[in-house]
């Protein structure tokens, strides 16, 4: 599985909501501009986190995005899972062989597992030598 541009951008717009949580609603030409991504491209992906109930909008001149949840209550796998559908590397087929199939499913298992267990207060709190501002991986 590739996680896409949607995904990666998706976790970035809802880190930059984490580590703004409790100064109010932050503008996603705010985040577009800090992050260096289109802000037209993170209008697409905003919408889908809304209607998940991942995130929250409020209208006004002050206006913005807030996380609709605590950062602890938001695991890595639900933005995934909004944004990039099920997670899956391969589609299981039952006819497949049973030693290829078992494969396929122990790798869905443990990538479901670290982004179910990924928090996004985790990935916005991530700290490397106390260098690193942004929080990048890959799986």
């Amino acid at each position: 599985m590739k996680i896409s541009t949607k995904g990666r951008y998706g976790l970035t717009i809802m880190m930059a909501l984490a580590k703004k949580s409790g100064e109010g609603p932050v503008s996603l030409k705010s985040i577009a501009k800090e992050y260096k991504l289109s802000e037209h491209y993170l209008e697409q992906l905003i919408a889908p986190l809304r209607n998940a109930m991942l995130v929250k909008s409020v209208r006004g001149a002050y206006g913005g995005y807030m996380l609709a949840k605590d950062a602890e209550d938001i695991t890595a796998g639900d933005i995934i899972r909004v944004l990039e559908g099920p997670i899956s590397p391969v589609e299981v087929l039952e006819d497949e062989e049973p030693a290829k199939r078992d494969l396929w499913i122990k790798i869905r298992d443990a990538v479901k597992e670290v982004l179910d267990k990924t928090t996004l207060a985790d990935l916005a709190n991530f700290k490397e030598d106390g260098e690193q501002e942004y929080y990048m991986f890959y799986i």
